[in-house]
């Protein structure tokens, strides 16, 4: 496989951000798709996780990633918005699964090391890099649809087994550091959640 298309999802359930990119052996990525998924507020649950689903299925429909790539949910302060992304989390790795994708979490900080090399960086520094990596003349916007496209980029690079297809490409350094992140995944799961 030389080029690695991957389907980045921001779960969100007012908004859910996907971007598509295909990476190559070079690390070069270009953009193939982003977009937000949007549910209405007045629409009850069942009917918004069921849009949100929609928008995934349609999206790998028409691109057909090779992987997907989901930004995995914390604990924050509020509950009621915690919910409602880690539902929309669970209905993109539902899709991803029903579609026969290999799909994978990535924590915030992760996904900001990967594009920007800082783990606390800003909403407008992911985008500003994000922009600068895809070659484009704009900034991506909303927020939500660049960080689904930096989601994409940071699988791309760093993370999952359909990731490492193209791991040829690697220097040793490179691929040093993807075993041990997949060794410090491996740890926290067997240690459990990490609250932030």
């Amino acid at each position: 496989m030389s080029t690695l298309r991957v389907l980045g999802i921001d779960p969100g359930l007012t908004r859910c951000g996907v971007g598509v990119v295909d990476v190559d052996r070079t690390r070069r990525a270009t953009l193939v798709h982003v977009g937000v998924v949007r549910t209405p507020l007045e629409a009850d649950l069942p009917a918004r996780l069921a849009a949100v689903a929609a928008g995934i299925r349609e999206v790998i429909a028409e691109h057909r990633p090779d992987a997907v790539a989901v930004e995995r949910v914390f604990a924050q302060h509020n509950v009621q918005t915690v919910m409602g992304t880690a539902q929309a989390s669970g209905v993109a790795l539902l899709v991803a699964a029903e579609a026969g994708l290999p799909a994978d979490t990535h924590t915030p900080s992760e996904v900001k090391a990967a594009v920007t090399g800082y783990g606390s960086a800003d909403k407008r520094q992911v985008q500003s890099m994000v922009a600068r990596i895809l070659r484009l003349d704009v900034l991506p916007k909303p927020a939500d649809a660049a960080d689904a496209l930096a989601i994409a980029l940071c699988h791309a690079w760093r993370g999952g087994e359909t990731a490492r297809a193209v791991a040829g490409a690697l220097t040793p350094a490179q691929r040093a550091w993807t075993d041990a992140e997949r060794s410090t995944r491996v740890r926290d799961r067997r240690l459990g959640p990490v609250h932030r």
